[in-house]
């Protein structure tokens, strides 16, 4: 039996994924935390935020805005599918495809590199493999500048892929 899922349905399940995943990280670092008590890591992350650690945080902090931002997208295609009734042509669908991979692989996976390089660059990525802080490590931001840049573009790229396909869409323009 094949499901045939409308495009609005594959941005909220995205957008569920991508919280399951913050939720998952959330509750490795609070295990983490229950399990070492030498450091608070929040407090110490938020004591050292003109560091590596502000990297930390707004990884954390954009993860949470483009998980927003893909459920807010499935309204678009909500509004798009179901209201209209617009059917997507075979551009239409090729841009909306792009358009979910560089929102959820752009989008997601250059927030996670900037999270994990704020860990490293504070120390506190050694607690989790070695059980105590290691030595801060600012000068580690320039090996991840140019996979969070690319993967910045892949999200830049798909957001406006689904910019055209709405476009085409909504214009019904045929293939």
């Amino acid at each position: 039996m094949k499901i045939n899922l409308r495009w609005v349905d594959k941005f909220i399940i995205a957008a569920i994924i991508q919280g399951a995943v913050i939720a998952v990280m959330a509750l490795v670092i609070v295990t983490i935390q229950m399990l070492n008590n030498e450091i608070n890591i929040i407090q110490y992350l938020s004591l050292s935020f003109d560091g590596t650690a502000k990297w930390f945080f707004l990884g954390i902090i954009f993860h949470l805005i483009i998980i927003v931002a893909v459920a807010v997208t499935a309204l678009f295609y909500s509004h798009l599918e179901i209201t209209l009734q617009k059917k997507f042509s075979r551009k239409a669908n090729i841009l909306a495809t792009i358009h979910l991979l560089g929102m959820n692989v752009g989008g997601a996976g250059s927030m996670m590199i900037m999270t994990y390089a704020g860990l490293a660059g504070t120390g506190l990525l050694s607690i989790f493999t070695e059980g105590k802080l290691g030595p801060k490590y600012p000068a580690i931001m320039d090996s991840f500048i140019e996979p969070i840049g690319a993967f910045i573009a892949f999200l830049a790229i798909g957001v406006m892929c689904g910019g055209l396909g709405f476009v085409l869409a909504y214009r019904n323009i045929e293939d």
